[in-house]
């Protein structure tokens, strides 16, 4: 992988989509914009997409993914009614929440504890737009290596990553310095991981 060049598409182009779109559905990884920080995607439920991403990051372990509306997040979710309500409610956003999925909602190797998995709808239409495209969640996971500062600028995340992935969406550089607030649904509360 070290020897090809990643390639580089400016989000407004009408061809972006499709090419991230061929590139998941081919088990490869993309980055792109969110409203917080440019990601990492692959397809949540392609185990050799998921390994080649951990390897890039250095990691292992639970990933949280986009999906393509509220609606598919509902059916996916182990939840009642009013659970169903509190995730429609705050779901938005800079949000990321944890919850209980049915079991083949995402390769469980992303998954947390008690089939639990963070889900994200961004304020940023790329990403959602690319679930609905491909029919399925994507990994939403900060452009860096484990450990260090998540890079947001295009330039720098081609400059260290390049070859390492397939496809960069470039948006520009996102001011935002920080990733999502991460809250775990229990017990018909929103207890808060990561502020």
């Amino acid at each position: 992988m070290k020897n090809k060049v990643t390639q580089r598409v400016n989000s407004n182009s009408k061809k972006s989509i499709l090419n991230a779109a061929e590139v998941i559905l081919n088990g490869g990884i993309i980055v792109y914009p969110t409203d917080t920080l440019y990601g990492f995607g692959v397809d949540a439920n392609n185990i050799s997409a998921i390994n080649k991403l951990n390897k890039l990051k250095g990691r292992e372990g639970p990933i949280s993914v986009v999906m393509q509306d509220i609606n598919t997040i509902i059916s996916c979710a182990k939840i009642d009614d009013v659970e169903a309500e509190i995730i429609r409610k705050n779901l938005i956003g800079y949000t990321t929440i944890i919850l209980p999925v049915k079991s083949g909602t995402v390769y469980k190797s992303i998954m947390g504890e008690g089939e639990t998995l963070g889900i994200r709808l961004p304020d940023h239409s790329f990403a959602t737009n690319l679930c609905k495209l491909i029919d399925g969640p994507i990994t939403t996971t900060s452009v860096n290596r484990s450990g260090e500062i998540p890079l947001n600028d295009p330039n720098e995340i081609f400059k260290v990553f390049n070859g390492e992935f397939d496809l960069l969406i470039d948006d520009g550089k996102i001011n935002h310095t920080k990733g999502s607030t991460i809250y775990k649904l229990e017990n018909y509360k929103l207890n808060t991981i990561r502020k």
